[in-house]
């Protein structure tokens, strides 16, 4: 039996992981099993999708833009999304109404506030692509300030709770996560899929280290930095290559500071990271927090042994430690090299964990992910 699926996201334009990763579970539910998917926007309207879609797939852009109002003062701003939100809730109403779904799915933007109340007769699924306590950052910059932050952050973890117990599932990605949700009973995991396994894989004989995300505090690449310093001095032959998105201008006036500029690259994003990854012979991963980390399996995919923080969540779910990567502790720079310095001084050793990461990341192709997407689907609407 083919599926009907509606898909509610704010936009399609950004370049980030759930965006990237919606694009390849549709694609293949439309061109592989058949299903009519529909992809329902609020933002974006006159700009290009950051990742291909099928010409099965259906946008619907109902032309909200909440991004707009983020510039306002704080009144203006609260006023503006009030009134944006009731618009919202109408015209996704009327919209998935006429599109009959058999199943929603919220991937935890502003719709989960009234989700449960349409009755459209589809059932409805949350599908989180952050985890539990990084979800709404009440200690970013912007929220700092606000006042009785902290009792707001309560309040709004209860709202939000309310609303995923009335989900018919809520899915999110790893057990590490899931394990905080104890107050949910109705919860799921499952994984990121990979696009592709690509045929060629490393052989780890480069002297070369690569990482990747974008510039941001949240990927830690001011403490990858520091570990590198740490590298360097012991090897001095070996390199270090960030590729991503954002402004360099810090990290490479720190790395400069630091004395290692030399053995450092700081490159913009690739079309094909496949490609540097089987260049390269050790994956470095420094993210302060993650919803998943899909960019280790994507390195481990090309052979290559990843050294982590295990910070949530992500790398504990996806690395056995010491058998096809390695994990340090979140934070611990000294562990980060100490665990880098370890793979470049034993060959044998690297290239034997580079063949097991590759073994290990097979289980997130998107052929096995996507069947058990469709068992969840088919499983909630069987009750």
């Amino acid at each position: 039996m083919s599926l009907r699926i509606a898909y509610c996201i704010p936009s399609l334009y950004s370049v980030s992981g759930m965006e990237r990763t919606l694009a390849i579970k549709a694609n293949y539910f439309a061109e592989q099993f058949g299903y009519e998917v529909f992809i329902i926007l609020t933002d974006g309207k006159e700009r290009s999708n950051a990742f291909p879609l099928s010409d099965k797939i259906k946008v619907i852009n109902l032309n909200i833009n909440y991004d707009k109002i983020w510039g306002y003062p704080l009144y203006r701003k609260f006023f503006s999304y009030s009134v944006k939100q009731r618009i919202y809730r109408k015209r996704l109403s009327d919209a998935l109404i006429t599109i009959s779904p058999d199943i929603t799915v919220s991937m935890l933007r502003r719709e989960i506030n009234f989700l449960n109340k349409i009755k459209d007769g589809s059932k409805k699924i949350g599908e989180l692509h952050f985890n539990k306590s990084n979800y709404r950052d009440f200690n970013s910059p912007r929220t700092l300030k606000l006042p009785f932050r902290k009792t707001l952050s309560k309040i709004w973890m209860l709202q939000l709770i309310k609303n995923l117990k009335k989900l018919d599932r809520f899915v999110v990605l790893s057990q590490e996560d899931k394990n905080k949700w104890d107050e949910l009973s109705n919860i799921s995991v499952i994984y990121n899929p990979l696009e592709t396994l690509p045929d060629k894989i490393s052989d780890c004989s480069s002297k070369k280290v690569v990482s990747a995300g974008r510039f941001v505090r949240q990927k830690g690449f001011d403490m990858l930095i520091e570990s590198w310093k740490i590298v360097t001095e012991k090897h001095p032959d070996w390199t270090l290559t960030i590729y991503g998105s954002g402004d360099k201008t810090q990290i490479r006036k720190d790395s400069e500071k630091m004395g290692i500029l030399k053995s450092c690259n700081f490159e913009e994003p690739v079309m094909n990271l496949y490609d540097k990854f089987i260049e390269s012979s050790i994956f470095a991963f420094s993210s302060r927090f993650e919803g998943f980390g899909m960019v280790i399996t994507e390195a481990m995919a090309c052979g290559i042994p990843p050294v982590a923080f295990a910070c949530p969540c992500g790398p504990k779910d996806i690395i056995t430690n010491g058998k096809n990567g390695y994990l340090a502790e979140p934070g611990d720079i000294h562990s980060l090299a100490e665990k880098i310095c370890s793979l470049i001084e034993d060959e044998q050793k690297r290239k034997v964990m580079g063949r097991e990461a590759r073994i290990r990341a097979e289980r997130f192709t998107i052929e096995k992910i996507a069947a058990e997407w469709d068992a969840l689907f088919r499983d909630v609407l069987s009750n």
